[in-house]
């Protein structure tokens, strides 16, 4: 019994990657990777959340840029991306210990009661760039995987900071790195609903993105990609 329920499961297995085809561009083969194959054919609109590691939860919003195909089922996707939220309360501890230790390392003393930075905003616009490949699979769906650069230009604030040192601390530039995944459902040829989750590495900064969006294409459509 055990044995026809695992050799069921096989078959189902098999056959599920059996009809997973990647989109291949019109006329492409793998000696087709070439920069000429790109050009903006289409435009997405998200939302979603992040949940990071030393900032509260937020809203997210996104736009993205639809390149095409680099290759057989290769498309490059830049964007850029907003979201602001506030520090959580145990990093904001970390940085009042941090300025306290630089404060007494410079013959500083700490002011009566301690150190209080109070509440810091922080915000981030990302500009990005993702590598995804694209399958199609049942259900008339379309999935991708991939992975991404990105460069965040992050700024922090608060009544506390505001035109200190620890606000110079706070704003920086820094470069990321993602890993991301998602389902695609063709309303129509050109109209397409997704979500995904992404995780963005920035340096001590890491977090869960969540999104939902709408994409609009009015460039040539790949091979497969047509419903």
């Amino acid at each position: 019994m055990k044995g026809t329920m695992t050799m069921r499961g096989i078959g189902v297995v098999f056959l599920t990657v059996a009809c997973i085809q990647p989109v291949r561009a019109l006329g492409q083969d793998l000696a087709d990777y070439d920069y000429e194959n790109l050009s903006l054919r289409g435009i997405s609109f998200a939302t979603g959340r992040i949940f990071p590691n030393n900032v509260e939860s937020t809203d997210v919003l996104g736009v993205r840029f639809d390149l095409g195909f680099l290759g057989p089922g290769f498309r490059l996707i830049p964007g850029v991306s907003y979201w602001t939220s506030t520090m959580t309360q145990s990093q904001v501890g970390r940085l009042e210990s941090r300025v306290d230790a630089l404060n007494g390392s410079q013959g500083g003393s700490p002011p009566p009661g301690g150190l209080d930075l109070g509440t810091i905003d922080r915000s981030d616009l990302i500009v990005s760039l993702d590598g995804q490949y694209l399958w199609s699979v049942p259900l008339g769906l379309f999935f991708w995987a991939g992975a991404g650069l990105s460069a965040h230009f992050l700024n922090g604030s608060g009544a506390s900071v505001d035109g200190t040192f620890v606000e110079d601390l706070l704003d920086s530039v820094g470069a990321g790195f993602n890993v991301q995944a998602g389902l695609e459902y063709p309303i129509s040829d050109r109209v397409r609903l997704y979500g995904g989750p992404k995780f963005e590495l920035l340096g001590d900064l890491t977090y869960v993105d969540l999104r939902v969006g709408l994409s609009f294409i009015w460039g040539s459509l790949a091979q497969g990609e047509a419903r």
